[in-house]
């Protein structure tokens, strides 16, 4: 099963919707807790749907499930919790709404995990991908807007070398 990620920060929308048109991705499967504010832009909920479809032929799927609680961002935004505090708050957090079984896979199968954080470093959309591999197996990942390497090396929970080059976007 091929699963893509990318946020949409840091982003103009022909790059954004280029690399998902790209792709090859069947849909967009929105991971976002606040997928409605103004703040987000062209990924806002609704608008981001229409060019979706309008621009990529794409579908979009809102997914609630694989976004953290109100309580565990705020408390990660404000430093509450650290990096680490955060990832354990939201691992248990799937377990305890067991994903695995709630979240159908065809849902998820040629999807891209949409969020807003530029990088998939410190996004809980890389979270949900090491989740469910770990829960189900077979699951090739592809961070759109990074090179396949460093790609690979972020799925594997590793920063990648400093020589990595970056596509451009």
């Amino acid at each position: 099963m091929k699963i893509y990620t990318i946020g949409f920060t840091k982003k103009s929308a022909s790059t954004f919707f280029g690399a998902l048109k790209d792709s090859g991705a069947k849909r967009l499967v929105d991971v976002r807790l606040n997928n409605k504010s103004q703040l987000a832009g062209f990924a806002k909920r609704d608008d981001l749907e229409y060019f979706l479809k309008e621009l990529c032929g794409i579908a979009y799927v809102p997914v609630p499930e694989l976004a953290p609680t109100q309580e565990i961002l705020r408390n990660y935004r404000k430093g509450e919790l650290t990096w680490d505090d955060y990832e354990s708050a939201f691992r248990e957090l799937m377990a305890e709404r067991q994903i695995e079984e709630t979240v159908p896979k065809e849902w998820l199968e040629d999807g891209c995990l949409l969020c807003s954080e530029h990088e998939p470093d410190h996004c809980h959309r890389r979270l949900v991908v090491e989740y469910l591999q770990e829960q189900w197996g077979g699951i090739e990942v592809d961070h759109l807007g990074l090179d396949k390497v460093e790609s690979e090396q972020r799925t594997e929970g590793r920063r990648p070398h400093r020589s990595s080059k970056r596509k451009s976007g």
